[in-house]
């Protein structure tokens, strides 16, 4: 029953993205709109692609596993600090800047804007292949968690449900470009949203509801109140996993691409209000959830299949009409994310480092090559997922593998990216020692990660302290090198932040002229 129930819905779920791509392909006849919308997509749309892109299965499966089991319910705040500082600050602190310096400059990539915000190809070029190469482990830790849920209903191969995947995320992409891929997430969002209240609902009816689960929990011989209290049995770690998954996207690519395609002041307004809201339901939802997993998952199963088996577990024992939506959820959430993610690799690598390079410039010729280079990553993707799966499986995690990501992405980003929007003074080399401390950073993590160099830090404990340790020294380490190279500031600096003092109702950094 579950699985003709599953087999359906899914079905039905990837007629229905394939047909939003071919609906979309006239919005993405240029580059401009195959990779951005025109700039000119709505409140709505915006904010879904922001928290869609922001919440996959890595969040569901991986972290909601892990973090639910160490802190219990407090793992909850998690969520709360990814609306509230993920989504809520960041909206207010980056969205407008970043929509007005990007489009008066002529940037479509984040890459794009180091080069002309600082005047460096070399900049350019450099955050072009930082993305390539740490994106790539992200993009490959979305598939874990989904083959995980489908083994509950399917008894297909791990590798089958990466490949369907791939392609159909491929279609929509390819076809439909930015456009596709945002009204896929709005769709995509509310499926997430319905799921993760239908699916807490699901499992503490199966205690006898919140008041019997949490007392369940506390009373447990696998769990202890501290599990039930509220800053967990460790709240200093709970604050690096709060500080590493909120503060960080502010420094992804994947993340503050989403405001250059914002398409008026009340589209700010009203995306802050409903990618905060959106973030408190299904990331706030996932991270409680997790943190019963307690009272269905035994210390001795985390030790033999790990933290991604968590959630899995908890919810095997659910209703067929249940984990039918769950998985659907989980393959929309992965979907959204992995769509969001080849298409920033593709255009970031394609417009900033093979375009300019190329002896025609045609907008034709760009356009295939952007396409070219999704279908690439898709596959790259696709491939590094079965060798994981198949080669690394017992020694990576997915926390792991999203926490080198974002570490070496947002510690290397963070700061140059948001004192670039903010602070006239901040000069070259201050952007490339951000990027050298937080690429050398992960890349040692990753190294201690697999054993192939001891540890002799505590930062380096795990992917989570480095990542945060990354980010924050970034933002001590641009002020500091920008003073002490001053000459290293672009000569046109005052004309690129005029766009923050052109007149509408009010000045531009606070209000967005209506197109």
């Amino acid at each position: 029953m579950t699985e003709i129930l599953t087999g359906a819905m899914v079905i039905c779920f990837f007629i229905l993205m394939v047909a939003v791509g071919f609906a979309c392909r006239n919005r993405a006849k240029n580059v401009d709109g195959f990779v951005l919308g025109g700039r000119a997509v709505g409140p709505w749309l915006t904010a879904f692609a922001f928290g869609t892109s922001y919440f996959s299965a890595v969040i569901f499966v991986g972290y909601a596993g892990q973090f639910g089991w160490n802190f219990g319910v407090a793992s909850t705040w998690i969520g709360l600090g990814n609306a509230f500082i993920g989504s809520l600050l960041a909206w207010n602190i980056l969205g407008r800047r970043t929509r007005l310096m990007t489009q008066h400059i002529g940037s479509r990539t984040m890459p794009d804007f180091f080069g002309k915000r600082f005047g460096s190809d070399k900049l350019k070029t450099a955050a072009s292949f930082i993305v390539f190469v740490f994106l790539i482990p992200y993009t490959a830790s979305l598939y874990n968690g989904l083959s995980s849920l489908f083994g509950i209903a399917f008894d297909i191969p791990y590798y089958v449900c990466i490949i369907v995947m791939a392609a159909l995320t491929g279609v929509y992409v390819i076809f439909g470009g930015y456009m596709a891929t945002a009204v896929n997430d709005f769709i995509q969002g509310i499926i997430m949203l319905a799921g993760i209240v239908s699916v807490i609902a699901a499992v503490l009816s199966r205690n006898g509801g919140l008041t019997a689960s949490l007392k369940a929990l506390a009373e447990s011989d696998n769990g202890g109140w501290e599990y039930t209290s509220f800053l967990g049995p460790d709240p200093v770690s709970l604050l690096v996993v709060v500080l590493l998954t909120s503060l960080g996207t502010w420094g992804l690519p994947q993340m503050v691409g989403k405001f250059y395609s914002i398409s008026n002041e009340s589209a700010i307004r009203k995306g802050t209000i409903i990618s905060t809201v959106f973030a408190v339901v299904v990331a706030g939802g996932c991270y409680f959830l997790g943190g019963f997993g307690r009272l269905f998952v035994t210390s001795e199963t985390v030790k033999a299949r790990g933290f991604d088996s968590v959630v899995p577990t908890m919810l095997s024992g659910l209703s067929p009409v249940i984990v039918a939506f769950v998985i659907v959820l989980v393959l929309a959430a992965s979907m959204s994310t992995l769509s969001s993610l080849v298409l920033t690799s593709a255009s970031t690598l394609a417009l900033d480092v093979i375009a300019p390079r190329m002896k025609s410039q045609s907008e034709k010729r760009r356009l295939t090559l952007v396409r070219v280079l999704v279908l690439f990553f898709i596959i790259l993707s696709a491939i590094i997922a079965i060798l994981k799966d198949s080669i690394w499986s017992s020694s990576v995690f997915i926390a792991q593998m999203m926490g080198i990501s974002w570490g070496a992405l947002a510690g290397a980003f963070l700061a140059p990216f948001l004192y670039g929007l903010y602070w006239k003074k901040t000069t070259r080399p201050a952007v490339a020692a951000s990027f050298i401390f937080g690429v050398a950073t992960m890349t040692l993590q990753l190294l201690i990660s697999m054993g192939i160099v001891p540890n002799f830090c505590f930062i380096f404990k795990n992917s989570l302290t480095s990542g945060v340790f990354a980010m924050i020294c970034g933002l001590v380490i641009v002020p500091i090198v920008s003073v002490l190279t001053k000459k290293g500031s672009p000569e046109n600096v005052k004309e690129m932040f005029s766009c923050y003092d052109a007149k509408v109702t009010v000045p531009a950094e606070h209000s967005l002229e209506d197109r």
